[in-house]
């Protein structure tokens, strides 16, 4: 379903977000029929977004992000890549950044507002949900 062609690039954030509105889910009793608003391609994105830092990240974080760095100077196509890729270090960041030291680029102020705004990517979310009920059973015993 294209609801504008040519409307510009969009974060994988929205992209989950409208398979969300059309009824995508990681339900497992999920049968693709011809009633389905949902396509077997699109499921499949679907499954791989749900992976991502797109899958812990709100409209509110992404707007907020997108807002404060403007203070950067970074071009939209760079503010893009940093919230899809949520990096976490100057070696996942600069490669996203053309030329950040011939601009003089903060990267080490984008990392800090990367951690502050963006959530933390799924997989460090359930390792840390893992680590806190670990040294909670500890304390218990």
């Amino acid at each position: 379903m294209i609801v504008k062609a040519n409307a510009g690039t969009v974060t994988n954030f929205e992209v989950l977000d409208l398979l969300n509105s059309k009824g995508a889910s990681k339900d497992t009793t999920r049968v693709m029929g011809l009633k389905d608003k949902v396509s077997s391609s699109e499921y499949k994105v679907y499954d791989y977004l749900m992976e991502t830092a797109a899958s812990t990240q709100t409209r509110e974080s992404v707007t907020k992000f997108s807002d404060k760095c403007k203070d950067f100077k970074l071009v939209k196509a760079e503010i893009l890549n940093i919230i899809n890729l949520r990096p976490s270090s100057d070696v996942e960041l600069t490669p996203i950044i053309e030329k950040p030291d011939e601009r003089e680029i903060d990267t080490e102020g984008i990392l800090e507002l990367v951690q502050q705004l963006l959530p933390p990517l799924p997989t460090l979310e359930s390792e840390q949900e893992e680590t806190e009920n670990a040294e909670q059973e500890e304390t218990a015993v």
